[in-house]
């Protein structure tokens, strides 16, 4: 193989692997677990306060998460209200900040995540520490 044809493969190949595993993150299960966690069907459409602002829709958004998460959809209440727009804002943001966590998130991490923010998959961390309720209760919910 020509040098000149190595270097265009290469990179190609090494841009296709990682589109590949961004575009794997979050399971099916695990996005359904965190929906079943926060009330899922039965929060669509519907907004709460919670912690001193809106958490919204069947995966209980809060407006920071939606900005993270690139703003899908037209407005954050009318997408987060949605479960399909809500769906592509969890996947978005898990998306955004799994590797942070480690080169394969788990599901104990995209669960601290969606709870506690970016930093909650880190061992060690406050927002980790305030999470493990949470980890918890899921695990018990879906059986992880």
């Amino acid at each position: 193989m020509s040098s000149t044809l190595l270097k265009n493969v290469v990179p190609l190949f090494l841009l296709a692997s990682f589109v590949a595993m961004a575009a794997a993150g979050i399971s099916d299960s695990c996005l359904r677990c965190i929906c079943r966690k926060e009330g899922c069907e039965g929060q669509v459409g519907r907004c709460r306060q919670d912690a001193g602002s809106l958490s919204c829709g069947p995966y209980q958004i809060k407006n920071a998460y939606w900005i993270d998460a690139y703003r899908p959809g037209r407005d954050f209440q009318s997408c987060t209200k949605q479960f399909a727009c809500s769906q592509t804002a969890v996947r978005a943001y898990m998306n955004r900040y799994g590797p942070r966590c480690r080169s394969n998130p788990t599901c104990e991490d995209y669960m601290r995540m969606h709870n506690g923010g970016p930093s909650a998959c880190r061992a060690g961390t406050n927002q980790y520490r305030a999470t493990t309720g949470y980890w918890n209760d899921a695990r018990r919910l879906c059986g992880l």
